[in-house]
């Protein structure tokens, strides 16, 4: 087991899918965590709960990051309650179900998206640094997706904000790197989360996603935890910059 003690993890969008798994086996492997959700409080806490039966301190705080105010105060209220940030993983974005075409997209669906998925892990990174940069070191690991290589029709907002996370991730990998911060991405597929729920479980939507995986099944959300875990930890110490793909073989790029 990949060993966290004594490390101090913030996790966004930890109250579903990916992230409360992440906050799980991050958890499990050590770390103290706070974790940030947007709307749903009782998930929170019952990720919350699970998390804490491995004896690390676990918090949830809600937050909207689209809003950098609120950016500012989660990473405040983590200094607060684990004296540092050691991690940051940026897993908080939205996606849509239903696609639109480019022509039909309205202004309000691309900015909606562009803040909800670009603009959060601008806002929480633009906090974290400077604490990382004091301590000389610190790992960011953000959540792009298959989408944001390959594209994704009818998607392209949100296809263009994943896109944006892979050029942020690089970018901040060159600039960080002299302060001992290493910054990373991972790249999910089709996950079995809340957000996909309406593909997957649906005949024809299920059908068409499975026949872009070679593995012939979606992820479960745990599946992308450990890679992210794999990265916050003392074995990818000379890893940065780099994508992580993780999507049974549905996009096979180096």
């Amino acid at each position: 087991m990949i060993s966290l003690a004594g490390k101090a993890a913030v996790i966004t969008g930890g109250s579903r899918g990916i992230g409360a798994a992440t906050v799980r086996l991050f958890a499990r492997a050590g770390a103290d965590v706070v974790f940030s959700f947007r709307q749903d409080r009782e998930s929170a806490r019952q990720v919350e709960q699970d998390a804490k039966k491995h004896g690390t301190r676990v918090e949830s705080f809600r937050a909207d990051l689209r809003r950098m105010a609120d950016a500012r105060k989660l990473l405040e209220f983590a200094s607060e309650r684990v004296g540092h940030v050691d991690i940051l993983v940026a897993n908080a974005g939205i996606w849509n179900a239903e696609g639109v075409p480019i022509q039909s997209m309205s202004e309000q669906q691309w900015d909606e998206m562009a803040r909800s998925n670009s603009k959060s892990f601008y806002s929480v990174a633009h906090y974290a640094v400077p604490q990382m940069i004091e301590r000389r070191s610190g790992r960011i690991i953000v959540i792009s997706s298959t989408a944001g290589q390959r594209g994704e029709p009818f998607h392209s907002h949100y296809a263009a904000t994943k896109g944006a996370a892979i050029s942020f991730v690089k970018s901040l990998a060159a600039e960080l790197a002299p302060h001992n911060i290493l910054v990373n991405a991972v790249a999910p597929g089709w996950v079995t989360t809340d957000m996909s729920k309406p593909v997957l479980e649906s005949r024809s939507g299920r059908k068409l996603a499975l026949t872009q995986i070679p593995l012939g099944r979606p992820a479960t959300p745990d599946e992308i935890a450990g890679p992210i875990l794999f990265l916050a930890s003392d074995l990818a110490t000379f890893v940065t910059g780099e994508i992580l793909n993780v999507n049974g073989g549905s996009v096979l790029c180096g």
